[in-house]
């Protein structure tokens, strides 16, 4: 295996493990979406610092704002995700979350941006998404073998319920995460000619300092008129939450890094982090010891094997058409 796939593989590794990590470093999801936004605005900045602004890549006003948007709403995602991992548990939130973003981010890279221009490609994208579908709702599947009508039942399905909710509102802050930067392309706030330079890797690494002061800014604005969690957000878990953020950066930066290698390209690198789901899936069914029955592993197994079946496509939608 070369250097460059090994690389590329990291973005699943790390971004797969921000849901063992965090539910390992503790704390409520405020404490958890603030210190993980302190970490990656220490990868942020020094992105800036060191790489950006050395190279003289461009740090516009309208970089600014697309970074710093973009971030906002990642805030509203990573909270949302923290959330339903508390009711849902790291084995299940993860790969609803991995599957949800797989769909909306496909579905708006082919109704706004545009990106799917025939009808193979769209008849492609439609059985992909379907797949994907599927998988997720046999990851999600309960052991009704276990369901009863009682009162610990019903308090489980509410929960149940209230996950989903959260993660409702975390695909979507993800996804406008996702799409924003080619989406203000596409309109013309940024032109192709700044787009286009190095590959399209000076635009995204430009706005990853001004994104993590986005993500800041919304993790703050979340913790203290939404979650109600003002006085108890710089104690200790948030503090080491700071490492959360850190792997989902290192994911991050080495996307990018892997988006740019013409051994690689924007494509496999995409798919590549998409298999992050068997990491959360399974990392918190052995690491964390969530329980799941026999009759639920065999339906996770199935299901997360069609999820990245599904992502695989999508992400070579243009070689499959």
């Amino acid at each position: 295996m070369s250097l460059a796939i090994i690389l590329a593989l990291v973005p699943a590794l790390a971004w797969g493990s921000v849901g063992i990590v965090n539910t390992k470093m503790g704390g409520t999801a405020g404490q958890q979406t603030l210190g993980m936004t302190f970490g990656a605005l220490i990868f942020g900045l020094a992105t800036m610092f060191f790489f950006v602004m050395p190279r003289h890549i461009e740090l516009s006003s309208h970089i600014w704002v697309v970074g710093v948007v973009s971030g906002l709403v990642w805030a509203v995602g990573t909270a949302g995700q923290f959330l339903a991992i508390k009711d849902l548990g790291v084995s299940l939130a993860i790969p609803l979350s991995t599957a949800g973003q797989i769909v909306a981010n496909a579905l708006m890279a082919a109704a706004v941006l545009g990106e799917w221009k025939t009808a193979k490609m769209w008849a492609i994208g439609v059985i992909s998404i379907i797949t994907v579908v599927i998988g997720a709702t046999l990851i999600s599947a309960r052991d009704k073998a276990k369901d009863s009508e009682g009162i610990e039942a019903q308090e489980q399905k509410k929960d149940w319920t209230k996950g989903l909710i959260y993660l409702i509102v975390s695909t979507i802050g993800f996804m406008f995460y996702f799409v924003l930067p080619n989406f203000l392309n596409k309109v013309g706030y940024i032109s192709d000619a700044i787009k286009a330079r190095g590959n399209g890797v000076d635009y995204m690494t430009a706005i990853v300092g001004p994104q993590a002061i986005g993500q800041v800014i919304g993790a703050f604005l979340i913790v203290v008129f939404v979650l109600k969690e003002s006085s108890i957000m710089f104690k200790l878990p948030t503090w080491r939450n700071i490492v959360t953020g850190l792997v989902w950066a290192a994911g991050n930066i080495f996307m990018f890094i892997s988006a740019a290698n013409p051994d690689v390209g924007q494509t496999i690198a995409t798919t590549f982090s998409q298999l992050g789901i068997i990491v959360g899936t399974f990392g918190g069914i052995y690491i964390l010891g969530e329980k799941k029955s026999s009759y639920q592993m065999k339906l996770i197994v199935i299901g997360t094997i069609l999820v990245v079946i599904g992502a695989i496509i999508i992400g070579n939608i243009y070689t499959f058409a």
